[in-house]
């Protein structure tokens, strides 16, 4: 350990040498910024200018043993002796960082003598830093104490020997009391100067970190604006192919366009045909047909056929029973749509036979008889004059019945010796083949018996919708 590295012992300062300490820490803590003062120091900090160091003293000198502190203060002073600080390193052999962030490479003072020749021995050394200690007592051995003592360098008891009177002290002359008035007014002015410089190097080091800031936000502006640069190009090229890419699009719409207008044209000439073609095959048809007719009526005139008087119903005998061909049961639609009805009774000479009690009975089994009787052939004979067809409506009968009204259209038929049913089968057996014959019936042997004649049965419940909808 050396010298430097040894901390001071407060009993061995002397006190005048304290007193200097104190003084010049008073006037770097005047300067301090608020946030760099100690916590023990910032009430000190507050009291007046002469009250500082007085009134203070204690503390101060116990922030003076924190290296933190001392250390401020032994840079503050450093900035303010530069050359004695430089002196007092190369007089005691070492220099601490405090010493070394002060001087630059071209200050060192012609009183430090030149550089030892690399082959001097360390007698001529040691009588040199001899000679410089004394010369540092003789110039201001409060000064350089005070240097040496903040900058822990080992030479600094020898300098404050100097300091203690030999025998004693006469009391001060105002000349003596001036002179202290102006080494302390100096030594302020050496602190404030110290905390200047210590603001300044604070300050460059500062404008060097912005500086550094100010290059790196630069680097990020120009990597900013070449990214920006590139997204623009990007930006472009996509958009490029977008034109691209809608000019296509628009052409392949010109070309469906085209497309469809040609195919349009094709489809209204194709539909121009065949309304020609429908034209053409009508007017054969009914060319075709009125040669038929004509045909037919020549062959009646030729062969002197009389008009047809009778249908084959009104030659039906009470007492026939002779079967009929045998045909396949109903075909077409389902026997529940009432449209079938319609569309079977629309086509030429139809004859549509109902089942009357059959069908009474289901639609108004409360009525008497004759009403049931009366209602269903009201309503026939408006079927009939709708749709022109034959219509026979057949009851069970009793000897000795009267004969009722016949409305227009409509054919009432009763069985004598004989049920209904009976009288149904007989009327579908006496139509020619080919013939559309409706039969209208709930009964299900009726229903096999005529649809094995060639008769289209529908359920009596068809009929009573048809009915219903008139």
């Amino acid at each position: 350990m050396t010298a430097a590295d040894e901390r001071p012992a407060p009993t061995d300062v002397p006190e005048a040498l304290r007193a200097a300490l104190v003084r010049f820490a008073a006037d770097v803590l005047a300067a301090m910024e608020p946030r760099d003062v100690p916590a023990g120091l910032r009430a000190v900090q507050r009291f007046a200018p002469r009250r500082r160091a007085v009134a203070g003293a204690g503390p101060l000198w116990t922030q003076l043993g924190e290296d933190g502190f001392r250390a401020h203060v032994a840079r503050a002073w450093s900035q303010a002796h530069p050359e004695l600080a430089e002196r007092l390193a190369a007089a005691s052999g070492e220099a601490s960082d405090e010493v070394r962030g002060t001087a630059a490479p071209d200050e060192v003072p012609d009183e430090l003598g030149e550089t030892a020749a690399p082959g001097g021995g360390d007698g001529d050394a040691a009588v040199e830093a001899g000679a410089r200690r004394r010369g540092l007592a003789e110039d201001d051995p409060l000064t350089a104490a005070t240097g040496a003592w903040l900058l822990h360098l080992g030479v600094w008891p020898e300098l404050a020997a100097g300091l203690v009177a030999p025998g004693p002290v006469a009391p001060p002359t105002e000349p003596d009391r001036r002179h202290e008035r102006l080494q302390a007014e100096a030594d302020r002015l050496r602190a404030e100067l110290g905390v200047a410089r210590e603001r300044e190097r604070v300050a460059r080091e500062e404008l060097a970190g912005l500086q550094r800031e100010l290059r790196r936000l630069r680097s990020d502006a120009d990597r900013a604006r070449e990214e920006a640069r590139r997204a623009g190009l990007d930006a472009a090229a996509v958009h490029d192919e977008a034109t691209a890419a809608l000019a296509a699009a628009r052409e392949e719409r010109d070309v469906a366009s085209a497309d469809r207008a040609a195919a349009e044209r094709e489809r209204g000439a194709q539909r121009a045909e065949a309304k020609v073609a429908q034209q053409l095959a009508a007017t054969r048809a009914r060319l075709l047909l009125d040669t038929i007719v004509d045909a037919a009526s020549g062959l009646r005139t030729e062969l002197a056929l009389p008009p047809v008087l009778d249908h084959p119903a009104d030659l039906v005998a009470v007492a026939a029973n002779q079967p009929g061909p045998v045909h396949e049961g109903s075909r077409g639609r389902s026997a529940d749509d009432p449209t079938l009805l319609d569309e079977l009774l629309r086509q030429p000479y139809a004859h549509l036979v109902v089942d009357g009690y059959n069908v009474t009975k289901t639609a108004w089994p409360r009525l008497t008889l004759d009403d049931q009787r009366r209602r269903l052939v009201d309503a026939l004979a408006g079927m009939a004059a709708r749709t022109g067809a034959e219509v026979t409506c057949c009851f069970d009968g009793q000897p000795g019945q009267g004969a009722v009204p016949q409305p227009r259209g409509v054919r009432v038929l009763f069985s004598v010796g004989e049920i209904a049913d009976d009288l149904i089968r007989r009327l579908v057996r006496a139509e020619p083949p080919g013939r559309v014959v409706v039969v209208v019936t709930g009964d299900q042997a009726v229903a096999r018996d005529v649809a094995r004649d060639g008769a289209r049965v529908l359920p009596s419940t068809t009929l009573l919708a048809r009915l219903q909808r008139v």
